[in-house]
């Protein structure tokens, strides 16, 4: 009798990483080229009699040598590691130990789950539009524009638009629907809605077509506000247009804002959000005065600027405000000013080795951005608590004043003489 064999979605864990792998390794090395073809498209079938190797495949991507694949994924910090389950086109975070062992777990978890979700009926599906050929996104993020309201949604916008002109009869546009509805959906997410994928159909609303000289198909436009359109000139690929699309986010962004830690709100709002919270603690305002804080916020505003590509959240604080925040970070006491970056996810921190200027900050956050660089789990295994404090004035600080004392009443002459031997 055959063994019984369950179809089901293969597990993929897929590392960004710079390249060390060998070809005598077990892992797949991943590009551009081979991406859907081993990863999204790839379907193992496994027994239920024995489970054998090559049920979970391994990969692995040099995200310094493939950006556009590394930016597809919102890939910011190395070694990254991300499992393509049940929904391959929205991969979990892998959030486990490096140990080899922990891989292998968090693997099997994984596979658990997809195979707990087929056996219940779930279909775990890719969640693409059929509309949009099953190529990665909602064509809801892909915003249709006409004649009427081109001007009010694109040229009058605050936001940045990436502006498809397509013909319906065209294979090249057919070709890139998906790709574009894909990249539409994570540039939606990444950006908070700040860069936006729009789509006319030249054929129909001829009078937009007309004006920017449309004549073949598919034709790409950027377009910010009060400036002339630019053609589109990058690949067509999702990860490509993704690219573009968050080096124009960055580009038009404001640089990330520098808030004070003045309650636990803050701090869970600022660091939840971001892949990093890159955190200062800062002498008492009596040892620096104003404008020595504000030379050090000016220097942790242009790292700030400089690093706005990372959506990384800045904070500072005064030392002595968030005395259990310091314990957890092996800061307090002494050493002021002092910065880590920490990954409230991981429940993990690296602290600045360096010298607390422009160029040491600098070249700390740099390491942390390709993977390089110490890190340590946040004592105690949990966020510590943050006290609600008031907001520094911006002006310098004032010693407390001493209490008068009347010593009228005083007789030291009698004092003196009890004194006497």
């Amino acid at each position: 009798m055959r063994p019984l064999v369950l179809g089901v979605l293969g597990c993929s864990l897929v590392l960004s990483v710079q390249a060390f792998y060998s070809a005598s390794d077990d892992v797949v090395e991943l590009n551009p080229s081979n991406f859907n073809r081993e990863v999204i498209q790839s379907d193992i079938h496994i027994t239920l009699v024995a489970v054998t190797s090559g049920i979970v495949k391994i990969g692995a991507v040099d995200a310094d040598q493939h950006k556009s694949l590394g930016g597809q994924y919102g890939v910011r910090g190395f070694p990254t590691i991300k499992i393509f389950g049940a929904n391959k086109n929205k991969p979990e975070e892998y959030q486990g130990g490096r140990s080899s062992q922990a891989i292998v777990d968090g693997a099997m978890n994984a596979l658990r789950s997809l195979v707990k979700e087929r056996l219940s009926g779930k279909s775990g599906g890719s969640g693409y539009s059929k509309q949009s050929g099953g190529g990665g996104g909602s064509k809801n993020d892909v915003v249709e524009l006409t004649d009427d309201n081109f001007n009010k949604m694109v040229l009058e916008s605050d936001d940045v638009w990436l502006v498809e002109f397509f013909a319906p009869w065209c294979g090249h546009c057919k070709n890139l629907e998906p790709e574009w509805a894909a990249a539409a959906s994570a540039v939606k997410e990444q950006t908070k809605g700040k860069v936006r994928l729009g789509a006319v159909d030249a054929t129909v609303h001829q009078v937009v077509s007309g004006r920017y000289g449309i004549r073949g198909f598919p034709t790409i436009k950027i377009f910010r506000k009060g400036e002339e359109p630019e053609d589109y000139q990058g690949g067509r690929s999702r990860g490509d247009i993704i690219e573009r699309a968050l080096d124009l986010y960055s580009d038009n962004a404001a640089p990330p804002e520098l808030v004070e830690i003045l309650s636990e709100d803050i701090m869970k709002k600022t660091c939840e959000d971001s892949q990093l919270c890159i955190i200062a603690v800062l002498p008492h305002i009596l040892d620096t005065g104003a404008s020595g804080r504000n030379d050090y916020l000016d220097v942790m505003m242009k790292n700030a600027e400089k690093y706005k590509k990372k959506m990384w959240g800045w904070l500072w604080t005064e030392a002595g405000a968030q005395m259990e925040l310091e314990a957890s970070l092996g800061i307090g006491g002494f050493g002021y000013p002092a910065m880590a970056a920490i990954n409230t996810r991981k429940m993990k921190f690296a602290l600045l080795r360096g010298s607390f200027s422009e160029k040491g900050i600098n070249e700390f956050l740099r390491e942390l951005s390709v993977g390089r660089g110490s890190t340590a789990t946040f004592g105690g295994g949990s966020m510590p608590k943050i006290h609600t404090v008031e907001a520094w004035d911006g002006k310098d600080g004032q010693l407390p004043e001493e209490e008068d004392y009347d010593l009228s009443d005083v007789d030291l002459d009698d004092d003196l003489e009890k004194d006497e031997l």
